[in-house]
């Protein structure tokens, strides 16, 4: 009888840890075919990279991720985080990666692994019509809108100094290009692609986006991963099919109205 009883608790235990075993493999695989879906985070404020529009998120940036997540035969699942909590996300793999119109540049690779370059971008100084501002050193002296934690107010306090109280920084690119309209700044430091096409579409803002390509050099968007991601080998090679296929241009003249320079792209890859 003891030996029975032993051998039926064995059984027991065996047939629990089995049934544990089975739910964590299928809690794991994210659905019935095995496949883990890929958790991808955004700021849907930068159009027209990433937007809300009707209650979706659309954009240059979720048709490029689309076209890539299907190359690499990923299932995915695209939220709407915000810019500054995105980062944290990430960086504590509450995401699995994140796209946002987000530069590649040395101080995030130290916290962050990036894909190879799917845009080439540079800052754009928004002005109204009548300003007196042409370019980047006319800034000095002026109240400049920058979007908190990106590139742009980089480039801005290296032009005006880190610590000068006359850059005024926003949430997001949206609430800065308001307070221009309403006077509160004198300009608005962002990305040509955002600054461009908000003026293209609100001629009757009477706005204006300046060039400046002595003072602002060429950066370059990649995808985030935590550092060490697994994916990021597949997610390259997904980029530079979609490239190399001609679906990225495809993407870019729906969004931007014209061709792509895919040669500097594929050249720093």
């Amino acid at each position: 009888m003891k030996r029975g009883l032993v051998f039926t608790v064995i059984l027991a235990l065996f047939v629990a840890l089995a049934g544990c075993g089975g739910k964590s493999s299928e809690q794991s695989a994210g659905n019935g075919e095995g496949k883990k879906k890929v958790v991808v985070g955004t700021d849907a404020s930068f159009a027209p990279f990433e937007y809300m529009d009707k209650g979706k998120i659309v954009g240059f940036d979720v048709d490029f991720l689309d076209a890539v997540m299907k190359e690499a035969g990923l299932e995915y699942e695209l939220k709407n985080i915000g810019w500054d909590p995105l980062f944290a996300a990430v960086q504590g793999k509450e995401v699995d990666l994140a796209i946002s119109g987000i530069t590649i540049n040395d101080k995030r690779k130290q916290t962050y692994d990036f894909s190879v370059p799917y845009f080439e971008s540079t800052h754009m100084i928004m002005v109204k019509e009548d300003s007196p501002i042409k370019n980047a050193l006319d800034l000095k002296g002026k109240v400049v809108g920058v979007q908190n934690g990106t590139t742009g107010q980089a480039a801005v306090e290296k032009l005006l100094g880190a610590e000068n109280k006359n850059i005024k920084k926003f949430e997001n690119t949206v609430v800065a290009i308001m307070d221009l309209l309403n006077g509160g700044v004198d300009a608005v430091v962002t990305d040509n692609a955002v600054a461009n096409e908000y003026v293209k579409n609100n001629p009757d803002k009477k706005l204006k986006a300046i060039e400046d390509p002595t003072n602002f050099e060429s950066e370059f968007y990649g995808l985030m991963f935590p550092k060490g991601s697994d994916l990021k080998p597949k997610v390259d090679e997904a980029i530079k099919k979609v490239i190399e296929s001609g679906k990225y241009a495809e993407i870019y003249k729906k969004w931007f109205g014209n061709e792509p320079n895919v040669d500097n792209l594929v050249k720093q890859q």
